[in-house]
């Protein structure tokens, strides 16, 4: 597959593709009548924006919230601050906690989340490339590390599709 040009629009029925990723996800959950909302850290808005890459996203996607700052993440999304003082704010608790407070705080049926550090270097003892992902919806609430290579692009990447990827082990297609 060659990248879109410029002017043409993006393929949308291409798995590979974060927008191809982000079509099938919207699927399932509107398959179910459900929504989705996004907490996001290290990616910054890029989750929220490959979604809302795609046509009709607003019949699933309600909106979401970037957290870079610590403090936004307890404000804006209920993590417990003791949560953070134990485990920090790149951990599966952290990430779990900012999932299931974005999903609560919008309504919206689905809660994705991503924390981690994208690089170049380590933040309080976490090296470049941890990436944390959770997905909270009816079915429950899963958690998933990663350790992705590269730049600081590319590991923000990479979490996205992490992060839709978890959604579709959680909600597969009917």
């Amino acid at each position: 597959m060659t990248p879109a040009e410029p002017d043409e629009p993006a393929e949308f029925d291409e798995p590979s593709t974060p927008e191809g990723r982000a079509a099938t996800v919207l699927a399932a959950v509107a398959a179910r009548g459900g929504t989705l909302a996004t907490a996001e850290s290290l990616t910054g808005g890029l989750l929220g924006a490959t979604l809302t890459a795609v046509p009709g996203a607003s019949e699933v996607y309600v909106g979401g919230v970037v957290a870079y700052a610590t403090r936004l993440k307890v404000t804006l999304l209920g993590v417990p601050e003791e949560v953070i003082a134990r485990h920090g704010v790149v951990s599966g608790e952290c990430v779990s906690a900012m999932a299931r407070g974005v999903a609560a705080r919008t309504g919206a049926e689905w809660g994705l989340a991503t924390s981690g550090v994208a690089g170049p270097g380590e933040q309080d003892g976490v090296p470049a490339g941890t990436v944390w992902v959770a997905a909270a919806g009816p079915t429950g609430v899963a958690v998933r590390r990663h350790d992705l290579p590269g730049d600081r692009a590319r590991v923000r990447r990479a979490a996205c599709l992490a992060a839709l990827d978890l959604v579709m082990e959680m909600a597969p297609t009917a």
